[in-house]
């Protein structure tokens, strides 16, 4: 079986293992193949030929959550997100695996209509008291089981006009998940947007952005995706994003379609265009009245929020800018919590050690609401965390404005 990763990319890792204590199956299992080092120890092997890609190779690399924390880490600066972004597309193509269950994961997450008849379906088995026997199920069938939240039916308007007289003009990324289960999410970023001064468009033929392909390493579907999104926000200055994940991937445009001729140049420039919710208001006077809101809330940064997109003081800001909030950090803070796009399905078991562990952290710090900026982490949270109100940032500083409670 062939593998290539590149060689200059492999060579700038110097082992020094300073990624060591930020990766959390590292973290977990102490065993250095389930580490960032470890791994490019691994790929360099299969590159050379030394080393089998199916076996210990693929298990290893398919234990890797994709969380970046490594990146930020390392003092030598190794693009581990281009190497385990480049291994990935050639382990689907040379080792086969769990093709079923991926063909249902793909058929199904970035296709909202599909989604959201799976989830009613979802419900009315909830609802049947069947709920009772997911015990018995597969972790992995287990998984979909306990990550299932409620559904929402309501799309947004196609535009929420601004309410504070600005002229700003923006456009809003609904998402494919996050449009089936996080829609009053997409209406509470709409609100605040249009109470700060801006305009939010909805464009049609929007759909799944790619970000849950691209990080299984299914290329070419996340490909297909890109283009569709590059046509849909044609002629919008700002693409606005409130999903973590998604909004990595469209950051990545640029360099996903670099060979295409026909979107390169356009990608690019779309890449540039895209903004996560918590930098679009940051660069924007504060409009609206906040009302307090008292309440400890414990802030969880989300994985393609810092280490990706190295967003960690803007969505801080938002919530610090609400009257009565005290924000409170957590152990373990840079420690992933499982979710990961579709990990949580595809590596249920390990996603589990994380969930519980992330939220006995978040717990110590006994706040009253947790905020986190994704949509994945959103389900993986609120699956462990009981009893604790897990909201996106937007929604409270959206409850702030409208003075009512979250």
């Amino acid at each position: 079986m062939a593998f290539e990763v590149r060689r200059e990319l492999l060579d700038e890792c110097v082992h020094c293992g300073f990624c060591l204590p930020t990766c959390p199956t590292y973290v977990l299992t102490g065993d250095e193949a389930e580490s960032p080092r470890g791994r490019i120890y691994l790929m360099d092997l299969a590159t050379r030929g030394e080393a089998p890609v199916a076996g210990p190779v693929t298990r290893h690399l398919d234990s890797c959550l994709g969380c970046l924390a490594c990146v930020p880490a390392c003092p030598s600066g190794v693009r581990y997100d281009a190497l385990i972004e480049a291994a990935r597309p050639q382990l689907n193509r040379e080792v086969p695996r769990d093709r079923l269950f991926r063909a249902l994961v793909f058929g199904l997450f970035p296709y909202p209509r599909r989604l959201r008849v799976a989830a009613l379906l979802g419900v009315l088995y909830q609802r049947l008291g069947l709920r009772r026997l997911a015990r018995r199920l597969p972790p992995r069938l287990r998984a979909l089981d306990g990550l299932l939240p409620p559904v929402r039916v309501r799309d947004l308007f196609r535009r929420t006009p601004s309410t504070a007289g600005g002229k700003r003009r923006v456009a809003l990324l609904t998402g494919c998940a996050q449009r089936v289960f996080f829609s009053h999410v997409n209406a509470a970023t709409a609100r605040v947007l249009a109470a700060e001064g801006c305009e939010v468009a909805v464009p049609r033929g929007q759909g799944c952005c790619g970000a849950l392909s691209l990080h299984t390493g299914r290329d070419e579907e996340a490909r297909r995706f890109a283009r569709r999104t590059v046509d849909a926000f044609s002629g919008y200055d700002t693409v606005v994003v409130n999903v973590a994940g998604c909004g990595s991937v469209l950051k990545e445009y640029g360099e996903l379609l670099r060979d295409d001729p026909a979107y390169a140049e356009r990608a690019a420039a779309f890449a540039a265009r895209v903004r996560d919710v918590t930098e679009v208001l940051a660069e924007l006077p504060p409009l609206a009245p906040r009302h307090p809101l008292a309440a400890r809330v414990a802030y969880h940064d989300a994985c393609h929020l810092a280490n990706a997109q190295r967003i960690t003081e803007q969505p801080r800001d938002l919530l610090r800018s609400i009257p009565g909030v005290e924000l409170v950090e957590v152990p373990e803070a840079k420690i992933c919590c499982g979710s990961a796009g579709v990990y949580n399905l595809l590596e249920a078991e390990t996603a589990e050690q994380l969930g519980r562990r992330k939220a006995e952290n978040l717990a110590s710090a006994r706040p009253d609401l947790i905020a986190t900026g994704n949509a994945g982490c959103l389900l993986q949270i609120s699956r462990y965390a009981q009893g604790v109100p897990i909201k996106h940032p937007i929604e409270l500083l959206d409850a702030s404005i409208r003075g009512v409670n979250p």
